[in-house]
């Protein structure tokens, strides 16, 4: 190795000088080269995706933040649902409907039992409710007593039809409604 770096400088002192200012900025710009791409690139890459991952790990965690809030205002909402259940009203649906139809004034067309799934907490009572020939009032009105009752009931699948008299034309005030009411009561 030391004959080989004594070779170097024989030839370069062998050189004139303009010469050996040339292959002097010559070799600057190659060692500047070779420091610049083995270390001083990698570094600044390395800081980049160091950046990268810091804005991806900041944009997971504000969706975090996000779900954690969604999370905690549902299960506000479930507890304070599961605590009327507990605490509200009891009594058989479909007299609870009745009673709530005869402060509204609406008269009950049909009151249908359904099928409910099973839950490991709560027996769900449900009943599907048939108005025929109602104003909007009446029913908007027979839908609020149901939604403010003691006991907690639940209105799901509301179906809306318009009456049409004898000759086919349409009713504008009358409507034929139909709607599925739960109940949910402690096991």
């Amino acid at each position: 190795m030391k004959r080989i770096i004594q070779q170097i400088r024989a030839a370069f002192a062998g050189l004139a000088p303009r010469e050996r200012l040339l292959v002097s900025i010559v070799g600057g710009l190659l060692a500047f080269g070779i420091v610049w791409l083995g270390g001083v690139s990698p570094l600044l890459a390395a800081g980049d995706r160091a950046e990268e991952r810091v804005a991806a790990a900041e944009q997971r965690l504000e969706v975090m933040r996000r779900l954690r809030r969604e999370y905690d205002e549902v299960s506000q909402r479930l507890e304070s649902v599961e605590q009327r259940i507990r605490e509200g009203g009891r009594g058989n649906l479909r007299t609870n409907l009745e009673q709530l139809a005869k402060k509204a004034s609406v008269k009950i067309e049909s009151m249908e039992p359904q099928s409910s799934p099973a839950n490991e907490s709560y027996r769900e009572a449900k009943v599907e409710v048939g108005l025929k020939e109602v104003g909007l009032n009446e029913t908007v009105r027979y839908l609020h007593e149901i939604e403010a009752a003691q006991q907690v009931l639940s209105v799901k699948a509301l179906r809306l039809r318009s009456r049409s008299d004898t000759k086919g034309k349409t009713a504008s005030n009358l409507l034929d409604v139909t709607f599925t009411v739960s109940s949910f009561q402690p096991k």
